[in-house]
């Protein structure tokens, strides 16, 4: 019998920086999807890459002295060699700066030109580089880019346009008639209420203002937009001909099952990408699942913050698994995650080292004591026993359920309700107490028997999500991993056989010396990225000028300071701006200065940046300061001014 197809997608990485656990929790996640379809009888086809044009890109390229090429090389290169460290079993790995697909997009866009739905026109208005989107100056929130809160700069420049509207009420209707289309709800919601019910405006497709991109064949001194050039890969790298000669691989694995992105890019999927595939008449996919966000500490992560968690940094205090473990069962269906690594530690000690590994580590260690690790055959059955076997042939279909509508923490929880049952169940039966008796030796035969297929029903279930620790437990066991098959009858461990060696597969962590060493690996990271004091600050990235000049730097006077409480890092300051209202602005600068021998100092502040809450508390700009290190130490001081420039002077 021929398999079913199912073909997932994540969002391809944008290579201009490395990635974060944020970013990495999204193949993590479509890898576990991926697994467990395959485990359930699906021909998977994993498809993932890096998105590889657009102004960002060139200037970072031009900031650091390569070309763009090399840039993103060297970028794509980090990004595949984080996605193979997370053990992620994508069947492809695709790059836009590819030939085939740049020739096929080129395609496309002369076929959307011919058709009419692509015209010439001109571009003015606000732009934002960071999202590479265009905004007009009644969608911008506060001044600045809706999206990322930072400032847009203005743009005009010819450009090519494609006439969103015509698709609109076509696209309403798909999104009426087929409800699981965008999941979860909320993001459904918000792309109809937001964007499709006010109407949509006509989407720049070509820019002309920078060169690394796709160029318009038919229209030199312009290149693709870089939405167009990345969303058309999921079909251009599964075998799409934009003349009709579609592959058997496309034919096979079109539309796409899930489109696995996150929250952040959800409009561009859900409004854009289905109006491209209708304007070249192919099907669209059939769910787009905008994923939350993993937050540290109720924060968005973030350079300029620093507050950035990297997945191999994690990796090298935890392990794979361990990761893998925590930013898939942490992270709700519709809501942001956090990440901690006071949570993640008791999380692993707690889960993974108590109720997983202790369980079959006990397990292991009492049959080779018991019976040489001889496998017995359950000859003396009780009713307790009957429990933890339904509890067992029940698991799978349920965690299969909760994939189906990709609530996967909740698809990791059947698989624990088991492990905790059978942690309940070696206290209920009690194989010490058993093993005293030579006329309880069926019994205790049969205990163990029990405890060892239900380890092995949870290790097949775990393969998905953690595959590292379900084959070392398939091997300790000393069975194959049967896959989905095995687990329709309770008796699959073979009697008359031995179990392997007990190991230890999480070892529990001391906390404080976890902690201690998270501190210092920090601080080292901290201090090699700061010059030394006898150095001249090095610029690593070049600015345009406008950019510059959207901040306003002003002189702020001091009124008040306190320490923010709960925290051991944070100042709270009530600023005179000169605006007649004060300002509050916080800063993480409690290691350098105590709150009163900053009253009354003028300072220089950004003030138009969007306000962001910390501790609770919303801060509304940041005073710029100076860091350095000296003798080894990390220092730091406020720029101060002349107390005879007055609150609100501005700073140029």
């Amino acid at each position: 019998m021929e398999k079913k197809p199912y073909y997932i997608s994540t969002a391809i990485a944008y290579t201009s920086a490395k990635p974060h656990i944020g970013n990495t929790y999204e193949i993590v996640l479509a890898d576990a999807i991926a697994r467990h379809k395959r485990m359930m009888g699906f021909d998977v086809y994993f498809q993932t890459g890096t998105d590889e044009h657009g102004q960002k890109i060139q200037e970072k390229a031009e900031a650091a002295g390569i070309t763009p090429q090399q840039h993103v090389d060297n970028v794509s290169g980090e990004i595949k060699r984080i996605w193979d460290l997370m053990n992620t079993s994508y069947d492809k790995f695709v790059r836009t700066t590819d030939p085939e697909h740049m020739t096929k997009v080129q395609k496309i866009f002369k076929r959307l030109y011919d058709k009419g739905d692509i015209y010439k026109g001109k571009y003015v208005g606000k732009y934002c580089t960071p999202c590479e989107s265009f905004w007009t100056e009644s969608q911008l929130k506060d001044g600045n880019c809706p999206d990322c809160g930072r400032p847009c700069i203005d743009a005009e420049e010819e450009a090519y346009f494609f006439k969103m509207s015509k698709y609109a009420d076509r696209l309403m209707e798909h999104i009426d008639m087929h409800p699981e289309f965008i999941q979860p709800e909320s993001r459904k919601n918000e792309m109809v209420n937001n964007f499709l019910k006010p109407g949509l405006q006509d989407l720049c497709v070509s820019r002309t203002s920078f060169s690394w991109g796709i160029p318009v064949e038919f229209d030199p001194g312009h290149v693709v937009y870089v939405w167009l050039d990345a969303l058309t890969n999921y079909i251009t790298f599964c075998g799409y001909d934009p003349d009709g000669n579609h592959n058997e691989h496309y034919k096979k694995f079109w539309p796409a099952d899930v489109h696995l992105i996150g929250k952040d890019i959800i409009r561009f999927h859900t409004i854009y990408w289905p109006i491209f595939l209708m304007a070249l008449d192919e099907p669209l996919p059939k769910q787009v699942f905008g994923h939350p966000w993993l937050l540290v500490q109720g924060g968005k992560m973030s350079k300029s913050v620093g507050n950035v968690i990297y997945a191999d940094d994690l990796v090298d205090l935890f392990g794979v698994d361990a990761v893998r473990y925590y930013v898939l069962h942490e992270m709700p269906f519709a809501n942001d995650g956090v990440l901690t690594y006071e949570l993640m530690i008791e999380r692993i000690n707690s889960e993974l080292a108590n109720i997983l590994g202790n369980l079959v580590n006990r397990t292991i260690a009492m049959d080779q004591k018991y019976f040489g690790g001889k496998i017995m055959a359950p000859t003396a059955a009780e009713p307790v026993d009957e429990e933890l076997k339904a509890i067992a042939l029940a698991m799978p279909e349920k965690v299969d359920q909760k994939m189906a509508t990709l609530h996967v923490a909740d698809a990791i929880d059947e698989i624990f309700v088991l492990l905790r049952r059978a942690n309940k169940y070696i206290d209920e039966t009690m194989p010490w107490a058993l093993a005293k008796d030579p006329a309880k030796s069926d019994r205790l035969g049969t205990v163990l028997y029990n405890l060892l297929e239900a380890i092995r029903f949870a290790a097949i279930m775990l393969e998905a999500y953690l595959p590292e620790t379900s084959a070392k437990i398939l091997k300790q066991l000393n069975v194959e991993n049967g896959g989905i098959a095995s687990l329709s009858e309770f008796g699959g461990m073979p009697v008359g056989g031995t179990v392997g060696t007990a190991e230890i597969l999480f070892t529990r962590i001391d906390a404080a010396k976890k902690l201690a060493e998270i501190e210092e690996m920090k601080a080292a990271q901290a201090k090699a990225a700061l010059p030394p004091i006898e150095l001249e600050p090095q610029s690593t990235e070049n600015v345009d000028f406008d950019s510059f000049c959207a901040c306003d730097f002003r002189a702020v006077k001091v009124k008040d300071c306190k320490p923010v409480k709960k925290s051991n890092k944070l100042l709270c300051f009530t600023l005179d701006d000169g605006t007649g209202t004060d300002r509050q602005i916080l800063s993480g600068i409690a290691k350098y200065y105590k709150p009163e021998e900053l009253i009354g100092k003028t300072l220089m502040a950004i003030v138009n940046l969007p306000p962001r809450k910390m501790m609770g508390l919303e801060s509304c700009g940041m005073l710029i300061s100076a860091v350095h290190t000296e003798k080894g130490e990390e220092v730091l001081n406020l720029l101060m001014l002349d107390d005879k420039i007055p609150a609100g002077a501005k700073m140029c």
